[in-house]
């Protein structure tokens, strides 16, 4: 009999519901592979394939100038702590779609987001070592939970620009935020504060930022490094992935690690009002427990109004209408451990064979001429797909 709880549920396409599913192709990384990324059409076929040089150091994202961004592990990475090899990047490069590299930059602090922007700037998370000083006033966590060194490393964030190597912009967390009004959670690590998991540009110029392990999002001023705006753990609850809407609200995938005053984990996506804070649209599960993921997971508003929900921890990757109605659902096939990944830290921890993302992300035909134009070719060659190509 199948072992593994997530095959004998079924992997691949789960459903789709044609008439309220938004056209496009759907983009991920799967984290425990060598570093492939696939894109499938709304029946769960691939169209699409990249091979790139490392394992996944998050996410993949196709760029208005139809390069891909890859987010990959540095092979020189420092070994920190031990969960920073399961989510450490710092190799950043765009590729085209044949897989030829056009960009790189390297950064072996690097963690979690890093963001390539329509400029050719790129905007990422990295960290720094903290002082005793500084760690001194860092509350909560497990005590005596630090790096392997004794210290805490804290996050910073970097715009650069890759051609000239310009940083243009850097913004240091321990010296623009009070660790007293952000502690860590009790069940948390201290080898690393407060956990950046994104970070984007507004557009105000503003920079959003998600941090996790307080479970916090916060707005932060270009021009001075302050905290213009905060949404605290009262609503969040060890989140990931906050953007901002054309409305100017923020989409925001809620963990539901922790949350207050509910003793049964949930997640859910929403979407908050930044001048009252108040949720205006939310998608949970209705029988709440079977939509979770304790770490990770994404959110992406698509053009026609519906949501893909990235459920990572499980691989699981949906789309659920305005009304919260629920239009496509596939699970990642590919399943694998990090056994020859070269992170022998996580080969004990993360023994099993899983199929987690971190971020998939959602195109419309619109989005891909080039791959529009490849299908086109294929239907011509008389080597169909077995759907309609924007099926």
């Amino acid at each position: 009999m199948e072992q593994s709880t997530l095959h004998r549920r079924g992997v691949g396409l789960r459903g789709v519901d044609h008439d309220k599913v938004s056209p496009g192709f759907m983009l991920y990384a799967h984290l425990t592979s060598p570093g492939i990324v696939k894109m499938v059409d709304n029946n769960g076929k691939e169209v699409h394939r990249w091979k790139m040089s490392s394992r996944p150091g998050r996410h993949a994202r196709v760029l208005p100038n139809s390069n891909l961004a890859y987010n990959g592990v540095h092979p020189d990475g420092p070994k920190l702590f031990p969960l920073w090899q399961k989510y450490r990047g710092g190799l950043m490069l765009q590729v085209d779609h044949s897989g030829k590299e056009v960009m790189r930059w390297e950064d072996p602090l690097a963690h979690h987001d890093q963001n390539h922007l329509d400029d050719g700037t790129l905007l990422y998370t990295t960290l720094q070592p903290l002082t005793p000083t500084q760690a001194a006033s860092v509350p909560g966590g497990i005590p005596g939970s630090e790096a392997p060194d004794g210290k805490i490393y804290s996050d910073c964030i970097k715009h650069v620009d890759p051609h000239t190597g310009e940083t243009l912009w850097y913004w240091s967390l321990i010296d623009n935020l009070n660790p007293a009004d952000f502690p860590l959670q009790p069940h948390y690590t201290r080898d690393h504060y407060p956990l950046i998991n994104s970070v984007s540009f507004l557009r105000d110029g503003n920079v959003l930022a998600s941090l996790r392990s307080v479970s916090a999002v916060i707005i932060i001023s270009k021009a001075t490094g302050k905290v213009l705006w905060h949404l605290d753990s009262t609503v969040l609850a060890q989140q990931h992935h906050a953007t901002e809407l054309d409305d100017g609200s923020i989409l925001i995938f809620d963990n539901g690690v922790y949350r207050h005053h509910e003793s049964m984990p949930y997640s859910r996506v929403i979407q908050v009002d930044r001048s009252t804070k108040q949720i205006v649209w939310q998608y949970k599960d209705p029988h709440p427990m079977t939509f979770f993921t304790p770490f990770m997971g994404a959110a992406q508003r698509l053009r026609n109004g519906n949501t893909l929900i990235t459920e990572a921890g499980f691989g699981r990757i949906f789309e659920v209408t305005r009304e919260g109605q629920m239009c496509w659902e596939y699970i990642v096939p590919e399943f694998a451990t990090y056994e020859g990944l070269e992170a022998p830290e996580l080969e004990g921890v993360f023994d099993y064979p899983g199929n987690a993302v971190f971020r998939a992300y959602k195109y419309s035909p619109e989005e891909v001429p080039w791959l529009v134009e490849k299908l086109r070719l294929r239907e011509i060659e008389g080597n169909r797909t077995d759907s309609p190509l924007l099926a």
